[in-house]
């Protein structure tokens, strides 16, 4: 029976969401929430362990939303690909990011299909959430399942559905985000809103699923090129010795025709410095160069090295060499308030200031210890330095990367000699002349 139809007539249902990070972790809460039940599926035992104990490992998620969900019955985590067979939709939310090339890396979308092609049911829905470029769902999924046989919109619902999930955001629920939905048949799509509509307050079916597929490409890309632009401005502004962020400011009081982005040391979190590539590699399938893309790139790409120069600079008009010089990163996570560290351009910093013969070191009190990541694991174990007077006052230079709430800023100016701001957190505290330097 097709899940719309168990839905209609108030039956159980089970749904399968393989991926129990940022994006895979809150949809099996979300169905957890309106009652259906989740079944959590990962590769990492130590997770599984840790959500069927009601423990939460994402610092955003609380554990007692988990726990409550695993001691009604209705959430429960495995790394058993085969208890898929009990369930009425499968939600695909694994990574997928780029090869050292800045290719698309499909690996993950493929091993997960291989791994569940052999527990399938008939009428299940299969749902990827995972970003990835127009046309993956019908390119390499779709193939997969035909070729045992299945008839899609027939036996199996297959359909795309990009994620929206913006750790630490409170402004906006889970539930009330608009879904994007787009199905390979007109039967496809029925069913992947009969899902959806369950867990999300309002639904936006698109007519196929190379149309939400590109739906999330685009939402990243605005973000991605608008950043560039303003990056960009900020390069140009400091050269002209004007503070970009009062332009900024400014300019944002124009009530039509301007909305305001703005610079950092980079860009950070797994979905704006990777999606753009995602779009720009299938684009040449087609002969088309996505200048803008590769543009904007190219300028937040490089805004780490801007900082470290920027470092350099003022440590010069100190008098300091950058070797042996103490330098202080505050904020490992690409964003304010959360403990997500992926693609942070805070490691770049680290990294290059550590090529330059710095005593590197950092702080965030979201992220004590640096766990193993795929491009830093030379940074492995570091821990987080305390944040105290005799630490703080011993720094060279301190580096705002990422500007947490939990920072003292009053401290911050108190103990700190000189301070890089690349977040303008500092622009209402009072502090000395020279102290602060804008990046």
């Amino acid at each position: 029976m097709r899940l719309s139809e168990k839905l209609a007539k108030g039956e159980d249902v089970s749904v399968a969401v393989i991926g129990m990070g940022y994006v895979g972790l809150p949809v099996a809460l979300g169905l957890a929430e309106t009652g259906i039940k989740a079944i959590g599926l990962d590769i990492d035992i130590n997770k599984v362990t840790s959500l069927n104990q009601g423990e939460s490992y994402i610092k955003h998620i609380a554990s007692k939303e988990i726990s409550n969900a695993v001691d009604a019955g209705l959430f429960e985590a495995s790394v058993d690909f085969s208890r898929t067979t009990e369930c009425s939709a499968i939600v695909i939310c694994v990574p997928t990011p780029l090869t050292k090339h800045r290719e698309p890396d499909l690996s993950y979308i493929v091993s997960t299909i291989d791994s569940l092609l052999p527990h399938l049911a008939p009428d299940q829905v299969i749902s990827l959430e995972s970003t990835t470029y127009p046309g993956t769902t019908e390119e390499i999924i779709r193939p997969r399942l035909e070729e045992l046989g299945y008839s899609i919109g027939v036996d199996f619902f297959l359909v795309y559905s990009p994620e929206r999930e913006d750790p630490g955001n409170l402004k906006h629920a889970r539930r009330t985000i608009p879904k994007v939905v787009g199905g390979s048949t007109a039967a496809c799509l029925t069913e992947g809103l009969a899902l959806y509509e369950k867990i999300c307050d309002s639904c936006v079916p698109v007519t196929s699923t190379q149309v939400a597929e590109f739906t999330k490409l685009l939402e990243n890309i605005h973000r991605a090129v608008n950043i560039g632009l303003v990056n960009e401005m900020k390069l140009v502004a400091d050269r002209m010795g004007i503070d970009i962020w009062e332009v900024i400011e400014a300019a944002k009081t124009k009530p039509f025709g301007f909305t305001p982005f703005y610079p950092g040391p980079g860009l950070g979190g797994h979905c704006i410095p990777i999606d753009p590539f995602y779009l720009t590699w299938k684009a040449k399938e087609f002969d088309i160069h996505t200048r803008f893309i590769e543009l904007a790139g190219e300028i937040n790409t490089s805004m780490p090295r801007f900082v470290v120069q920027r470092v350099l600079e003022v440590l010069n008009q100190a008098g300091k060499a950058m070797r042996n010089s103490k330098v202080l990163v505050l904020g490992l996570a690409y964003k304010p308030n959360v403990d997500d560290l992926r693609e942070s351009p805070s490691f770049h910093i680290m990294d290059l200031l550590s090529e330059f013969g710095c005593e590197v070191s950092y702080h965030d009190p979201h992220i004590p210890v640096i766990p193993r990541t795929r491009e830093h694991a030379n940074w492995t174990g570091t821990d987080s330095l305390a944040w105290n007077e005799t630490n703080l006052s011993a720094q060279d230079c301190v580096v705002i990367s990422t500007a947490h709430a939990a920072y003292s800023l009053d401290e911050l100016v108190a103990w700190a000699e000189i301070i890089v701001d690349t977040r303008n957190a500092l622009a209402t505290t009072p502090s000395k002349p020279g102290q602060v330097i804008k990046a």
